[in-house]
């Protein structure tokens, strides 16, 4: 089993000595997905079967998410680990795993539609409806009330959808969202912002009281 290694079993430096710099070092020392990523660019077997493991059901839900059905889905999942898989040399763990291994799946699913020559449609199946009811995310009135949430999601623009499902959803910080998605945190902190607002607004047409329907007699 392959593991990260602990900031405790590292020799001790004197004081004031400034440790080298290791751009190949995992992002987080607590990151088994990562340090299993870093230890399958040498062919370890062991380690690419822990890496696909971790982080497949991520891709999966986020690439079902983009994508228009299960089937695509499937594929482009495939395509993304492919292409990971045959890029592993190039990761440094600069950024995390995850955050490495979604960008690469938003290139996939853009890559696409761009061959498709269409555009971005949320596939609404039913391995994607029970994990984002699974998911659903805290500080928003009516939630835990059964509110159904892809219906709302689905009145979201696509890139606003996309930085709450990646945050909110998928439960990446927002650094890293930004980073999978290729635009600034401060763009990602907006569209997360606008999509609560939108979902909040929503959520309270949704629970307003209808006024009695009267039927003449």
């Amino acid at each position: 089993m392959i593991t990260p290694v602990c900031a405790a079993s590292r020799p001790k430096r004197a004081a004031g000595h400034k440790a080298p710099d290791q751009p190949g070092a995992p992002a987080s020392p607590d990151d088994p997905a990562t340090a299993w990523a870093l230890a399958a660019r040498s062919g370890d077997p062991d380690a690419v079967d822990r890496f696909v493991r971790a982080l497949h059901p991520d891709v999966v839900r986020y690439i079902t998410y983009l994508s228009s059905d299960r089937q695509l889905a499937d594929d482009l999942t495939q395509d993304t680990f492919l292409r990971a898989l045959g890029s592993l040399h190039r990761f440094e763990g600069r950024s995390s795993a995850r955050t490495w291994l979604l960008a690469i799946a938003r290139r996939t699913v853009v890559d696409s539609w761009r061959y498709a020559a269409t555009r971005p449609r949320v596939a609404y199946t039913d391995d994607w409806t029970m994990w984002a009811e699974r998911a659903q995310p805290s500080g928003l009135p009516g939630f835990d009330d059964g509110v159904a949430l892809l219906d709302l999601l689905d009145a979201l623009p696509p890139e606003r959808r996309e930085a709450f499902v990646l945050t909110q959803l998928t439960g990446l910080p927002y650094e890293e969202a930004a980073e999978a998605s290729g635009c600034p945190i401060g763009t990602i902190r907006s569209r997360v912002a606008r999509a609560r607002a939108t979902l909040v607004e929503l959520l309270v047409e949704a629970e307003e009281p209808r006024a009695p329907v009267v039927v003449a007699a």
